[in-house]
């Protein structure tokens, strides 16, 4: 089947996974860009469509997953700076003694250890993400432009 795909329709295929790098100059272009490419395409190429369904349920899997991470990872972050919302830990209860302000740091408040192996987890988990999109785009263009059908891992179907 594969050999029937014209070379317009990997190289539409091809544009729309690599249009997905467009949300490093472009915010949420990797939804925006894609998803008009396919949406302008799909009637017409069903090899096009197929492959914007893929860019798109994986972009929006990536999102899902950062949006749990990081929900996960408020309380963690909170939990760095107990006392931050304790204006005397910085000395702002005094302000009305101009003479003698100073701004005073307890370390004793700060518990690095406990808080920062779950955040730097979470931010191992977020660069794995970033480099699994990267990775997966870049093979998905070229595989896509051979005129292959690829299917990224982990992605969840929103679009059928």
């Amino acid at each position: 089947m594969e050999s029937t795909i014209t070379k317009h329709e990997r190289n539409l295929s091809a544009i729309i996974h690599a249009s997905t790098f467009s949300k490093f100059v472009v915010p949420f272009g990797n939804f925006i860009i894609p998803l008009v490419l396919w949406t302008a395409n799909k009637n017409e190429y069903e090899f096009v469509d197929y492959n914007g369904k893929q860019a798109l349920n994986f972009q929006i899997s990536l999102l899902l997953y950062s949006v749990i991470l990081a929900a996960i990872s408020i309380p963690f972050f909170i939990g760095f700076f107990p006392d931050i919302f304790d204006f005397g830990l910085f000395g702002f209860d005094r302000l009305n003694n101009y003479n003698n302000f100073s701004i005073q740091l307890n370390p004793d408040n700060f518990h690095f250890g406990s808080w920062l192996i779950p955040l730097s987890l979470a931010g191992l988990v977020q660069a794995a993400l970033f480099l699994l999109n990267v990775v997966y785009s870049i093979l998905a263009t070229i595989k896509t432009n051979e005129g292959h059908y690829f299917e990224y891992p982990l992605s969840i179907k929103f679009i059928k």
